[in-house]
């Protein structure tokens, strides 16, 4: 069976599973919790517990090259083509780590340790499904919540409030497509999250819409039509995509892409970031962010390293 037919067939019998896609849906594993192998490991935490590490040693992404995707990207918001991008990038781990240790070491609210290639400890919801209400929680905007006044400052920055608000937009518009009576239920509320050595907040908003009542039968076809998720590609979605493929040139994979288990009655998935890959003998992190017409370059640099942690 393909991915759809999987994720269909599985909800219909509601057996419960896991699944994770990859950012281009062309990699994908669906298996039932009762056949998941040892290899693959996962937490879902919705509190999870103050944790402070030191931020890694990396090697940082090239900052002229970086400055190069940058304009590339303001160039096409000018010319019409995008209104939000999410440039991400990879730097090179120099600590000495291993994948389980990271796992096991790391505290968020989605942990995911999968088959000694990568881990994920991220703090984003991709969609959320129970009682026939399907629910998303963009992230967008972070700062350091050490900073004076930084929620006030946060909240006021016209930059994150646009690019937040077109995040939501899209989100909004994705889940009309499968869904009905779609409204935003909270924008723009503030959480702490642990990064590494220091705390951010995070602006999200909430997006929920209804689903009929044998929404389990049509997993697939929900899931595989809101990908790739909008908040770690642009709007409008589509052009954007084929903008970044051509900027970023290097593969995503599975970073950004999403993981989430199905128990039988409700769904949980999260976005793919803080992510950290086996690559030949290293281990790289693929971090980035949101840019807009109003967007700094080295404002964007500093953020999208800033997000190279270990929670």
């Amino acid at each position: 069976m393909d991915l759809i037919s999987k994720l269909n067939y599985y909800g219909k019998n509601k057996t419960p599973f896991f699944f994770i896609i990859s950012y281009d849906l062309k990699s994908y594993d669906v298996i039932p919790l009762s056949n998941l192998p040892q290899n693959i490991l996962y937490n879902i935490n919705d509190n999870p517990t103050t944790n402070k590490n030191n931020l890694l040693k990396i090697i940082k992404p090239n900052y002229e090259q970086y400055q190069k995707k940058f304009n590339s990207i303001i160039n096409n918001i000018k010319q019409g083509n995008t209104y939000i991008a999410n440039l991400t990038d990879i730097s090179i781990i120099l600590d000495d780590l291993d994948l389980n240790s990271v796992y096991n070491n790391a505290n968020s609210k989605y942990n995911l340790f999968y088959k000694d290639k990568f881990v994920s400890f991220s703090p984003e919801t991709f969609i959320k499904i129970s009682n026939n209400s399907i629910s998303s929680y963009p992230m967008k905007g972070t700062i350091d919540a050490n900073i004076k006044n930084a929620k006030d400052i946060l909240l006021n920055n016209q930059k994150e409030l646009a690019e937040h608000t077109m995040v939501v937009d899209l989100i909004r518009n994705d889940l009309s497509i499968v869904s009905s009576n779609v409204k935003v239920d909270k924008f723009r509320y503030i959480e702490k999250i642990n990064a590494g050595n220091k705390e951010l907040y995070q602006s999200s908003s909430k997006i929920t819409g209804q689903l009929s009542n044998n929404w389990n039968e049509q997993l697939g076809n929900i899931i595989t039509k809101l990908l790739p998720a909008g908040s770690i590609t642009g709007t409008p979605k589509k052009s954007t995509i084929k903008i970044l493929e051509n900027i970023e040139n290097y593969n995503r994979d599975f970073y950004t892409g999403i993981w989430g288990i199905f128990d039988g009655e409700t769904l949980d998935s999260s976005v793919l970031i803080r992510f950290i890959e086996k690559q030949n003998d290293n281990l790289i992190y693929k971090s980035g962010g949101g840019i807009t017409i109003d967007s700094n370059c080295i404002d964007e640099y500093n953020e999208m390293i800033n997000k190279v942690y270990i929670p």
